[in-house]
């Protein structure tokens, strides 16, 4: 694995950190009001321009997954979300978002753990795996709303538990989303779990706007999980305008991200 500093120098080249951020970008649209030609458009700015690279997939409401998948090329996943944005502890509505997903051929579930009720979490994460056969199940586990590192990690347990292929820290909807605390805890959670130490990813969302927030993200991955890690089967960000930038630093018209250097 490279040194620490080695990690250090790669994630603050701005170049390189937007190069990786765009290549684990989950792109995503979950305002209320989303139309279908809002979701359109977030597929043409998925796809972008020759030349440019492509994000990792669109998240999207559940009713608009079918569009989608038919819009977007197989290279770019649809994720939808289940349970979202409340958590609520109600399995048939996780478990019907999760078939709609399934039916509409999208690639990954992101599914909110009950998180004011983690004694109902077990079941419903269970129930939504079995739903969710054959895709890829990123749990999110709202961070900022456990509060205490001992709730996270119990909330990473019940996840890992379940069969998550993800752990993600939050819906965007909240006061606190994604932060590189909780990130650190997510994934030292993901690096002592055994086998799955090799095949669970993390996924940061919430506030990222900028290459420089996400290259503290990609930093800890490295430090934590590996190089083999910083890539899109094992990380992605979720994130709305967070592209804008990665364009404008390819472009050459962004900032170094200094902040990857002090996570």
């Amino acid at each position: 694995m490279a040194s620490h500093a080695a990690r250090d120098q790669t994630f603050a080249d701005s170049a390189a950190a937007a190069r990786a951020a765009l290549a684990c970008l989950d792109l995503t649209s979950l305002n209320d009001g989303d139309t279908a030609a809002d979701v359109l458009a977030l597929c043409e700015r998925a796809i972008g321009p020759p030349g440019r690279g492509r994000v990792a997939a669109v998240c999207v409401w559940p009713r608009f997954a079918a569009l989608a998948r038919q819009r977007l090329p197989a290279d770019i996943a649809v994720a939808a979300v289940a349970n979202f944005p409340d958590g609520g502890a109600d399995i048939d509505r996780a478990v019907r978002d999760t078939r709609e997903i399934a039916a509409a051929r999208a690639d990954e579930v992101d599914v909110v753990l009950p998180w004011r009720r983690l004694d109902a979490a077990p079941a419903l994460l269970r129930a939504v795996r079995r739903a969710a056969s054959g895709l890829r199940l990123k749990v999110i586990l709202e961070t900022g709303e456990l509060g205490t590192d001992e709730a996270i990690d119990r909330a990473c347990r019940i996840a890992l538990d379940a069969g998550a292929d993800f752990l993600k820290t939050s819906t965007g909807k909240v006061k606190v989303n994604a932060t590189p605390h909780a990130a650190r805890r997510l994934l030292e959670a993901i690096a002592a779990r055994g086998r799955a130490a090799a095949h669970v990813g993390f996924k940061p969302a919430g506030g990222i706007r900028t290459v420089a927030d996400a290259a503290i993200y990609l930093a800890l991955v490295d430090e934590i999980l590996g190089r083999d890690a910083v890539g899109p089967a094992r990380f992605r960000i979720g994130a709305s305008g967070l592209l804008n930038d990665i364009e404008a630093v390819l472009a050459g018209r962004g900032a170094a991200p200094a902040a990857a250097s002090t996570y």
